[in-house]
């Protein structure tokens, strides 16, 4: 029999850091999706709330909910063998203490098979952090641009007060978070909290500074039907491929040559 794969852990990710080897993270809703992205060595695969943008189309993630969260996470984690499996916990449940975001995470580890989860917070969650840790749940911390608090934040903007979210990674990373998402800051912002913080950081839309980085799965394949953000680079067009592909077979129905012999079962 082949050796069954070793899992990527947050030790590895820690080993990572020191040993100044730039980590890789993708987001991944689905079976197929949570396959490519495992299939590639790819460290991380996150189970995003973005799934309400990306998959339900919605203009936010806030509508995404703790049992859609399970429900994307646990199909991702059975796909993934070797990278580390991350799922989101869901606005709002962050900011309903700590009790209740230990339940939350709970849920999510124990019926997704996952190995971490990840929190949007600034320094006013560390206790949430904490307490999840405490619990034995790894925890990812997430700050900079929030898309939980874009209301707040007037809209899906840079976060440029450096002093702020130093202050939020360092909370994080104190409250025992095993490595903190930069979304959306300056360049030399994330080289300074990069270089101040002791866990990794990963960013999207902050710059080469990072420990690692982030895409979402449909803009890095070229799948997104919607703008793809400044900070993306496109590795495929995909989208052009299924649009053709779907376009040659509408015309050959129409024009009876599909189905062939080849596929007509005798």
């Amino acid at each position: 029999m082949p050796p069954v794969p070793r899992r990527i852990t947050i030790l590895d990710l820690a080993a990572a850091k020191r040993d100044r080897r730039l980590l890789t993270m993708v987001t991944a809703y689905d079976w197929s999706s949570g396959r490519l992205v495992d299939a590639a060595g790819v460290d991380c695969v996150l189970v995003g709330d973005s799934v309400a943008m990306v998959v339900a189309g919605r203009s936010s993630t806030l509508p995404a909910t703790l049992d859609q969260m399970i429900y994307h996470g646990e199909i991702v984690a059975r796909a993934a063998s070797q990278a580390l499996v991350v799922v989101d916990l869901p606005f709002p449940l962050q900011h309903l203490g700590p009790r209740t975001a230990v339940e939350a995470c709970a849920r999510i580890l124990k019926e997704t098979g996952c190995q971490a989860v990840k929190l949007e917070g600034t320094a006013g969650q560390a206790d949430v952090i904490r307490a999840i840790v405490a619990a034995g749940i790894p925890v990812m911390g997430h700050v900079g641009l929030r898309p939980q608090a874009v209301h707040q934040l007037g809209g899906y903007r840079m976060q440029r007060d450096i002093d702020h979210l130093l202050e939020d990674a360092r909370a994080a990373a104190d409250a025992g978070a095993f490595a903190v998402v930069l979304e959306c800051i300056p360049s030399a912002a994330a080289r300074t909290i990069t270089a101040a913080l002791t866990v990794p950081t990963i960013g999207i839309g902050a710059g080469p500074h990072c420990d690692g980085q982030v895409l979402v799965y449909h803009d890095l394949v070229g799948l997104s039907l919607d703008r793809v953000p400044k900070f993306v680079r496109g590795y495929a067009d995909v989208k052009t491929q299924i649009a053709e592909g779907l376009a040659r077979w509408k015309h050959d129905v129409e024009a009876g040559t599909f189905p062939g012999p080849a596929e007509t079962l005798p």
